[in-house]
């Protein structure tokens, strides 16, 4: 018998039409979704080029004057610019540290529900603020807290004074904090919840066996489970600093004022597109994107260096 034809063990090798007849079904699956993507991810990447133009709606972006990096020079030097950068750097690391591990220890509480009738109840009323615009959220917030809000009327009714919440501008960081808990908090939990369905049962039950507590379990097998999936999200959410929202703060904004409330987002809208000055906005953006990634790329470079994957495996 010849070398050739001997078993190797391996599956032999397809070539790329034959994977491509293999799998047509599948790759026609997904066609919707990259049509998506490349529309309305990649295609409007093209706008960028106005941050270095002089762009004029009129005449468009092939006939606008280049500026080069006058936008970003006026930028720079702009209080208004550094002062919303700088609210949104402390709007973000309020979150961080208050928003970031709720999801997880309500993950943790659900999955040491043992009735499963219970725990499916308890997931869809944590779910279902996340379907709420922000002006509804808002709006509930309002009718509770508000000036002539459930609480405020508590208050007077008892002679013990009004709270000021809504229009606060000093306590505005906490009050975004707790409707972004509020909204976003039970939506978070459902890749914590599959990190905990993927962790061996078996490990569980030989720690029961050898007289582990249900507080040694969670501290030897649960989190150590969830450690990938916590750093996986940390350098997201890191990644995403500076995208701490945009109709929350809009929409609150005449509230609490510009001092507080105004972030890069609205920053970009106010001081950019809704003065036509759309190149300016746009230079705004972009300077966002860019510390952004650079961000997203630190943060998944400490990951690696603390022995995790991050966004990818180095």
């Amino acid at each position: 018998m010849s070398t050739g034809s001997m078993s190797t063990g391996r599956p032999p090798r397809l070539s790329w039409l034959t994977r491509l007849r293999r799998d047509r079904s599948l790759l026609l699956m997904t066609v919707p979704a990259v049509v998506l993507l490349l529309v309305f991810n990649y295609a409007p990447l093209f706008g960028l080029v106005t941050a270095f133009q002089e762009y004029d709606p009129l005449i468009g972006v092939w006939h606008s004057g280049w500026v080069g990096l006058e936008q970003f020079g006026q930028l720079l030097g702009d209080p208004l610019f550094w002062e919303s950068t700088v609210n949104t750097l402390y709007l973000s690391f309020v979150q961080l540290v208050l928003f970031f591990p709720i999801p997880i220890a309500l993950a943790l509480l659900l999955n040491s529900v043992l009735s499963e009738r219970l725990r499916n109840f308890v997931q869809s009323v944590v779910y279902l603020p996340h379907f709420f615009s922000w002006v509804l959220a808002i709006t509930i917030f309002q009718q509770m807290l508000g000036g002539a809000g459930v609480l405020n009327q508590f208050l007077r009714g008892h002679d013990i004074g009004t709270w000021d919440v809504m229009t606060n501008p000093h306590t505005f960081a906490l009050l975004v904090t707790s409707q972004a808990i509020w909204k976003e908090a039970g939506w978070s939990i459902i890749v914590f919840l599959a990190a905990l369905a993927a962790i061996n049962t078996d490990l569980y039950e030989a720690a029961a066996a050898d007289g582990a507590g249900r507080w040694r379990r969670m501290w030897h097998i649960t989190l150590p489970g969830l450690r990938g999936v916590v750093v996986l999200m940390l350098v997201l959410r890191l990644g995403n600093a500076l995208s701490v929202g945009f109709e929350q703060f809009l929409v609150q904004r005449d509230a609490v004022g510009h001092d507080a409330a105004d972030v890069l987002d609205t920053f970009s809208f106010y001081y950019g597109i809704a003065t036509g000055n759309y190149s300016y906005g746009a230079a705004a953006g972009l300077f966002k994107s860019i510390i952004s990634l650079l961000l997203i790329w630190g943060a998944n470079k400490l990951a690696h260096a603390f022995g995790e994957d991050g966004l990818y495996r180095k």
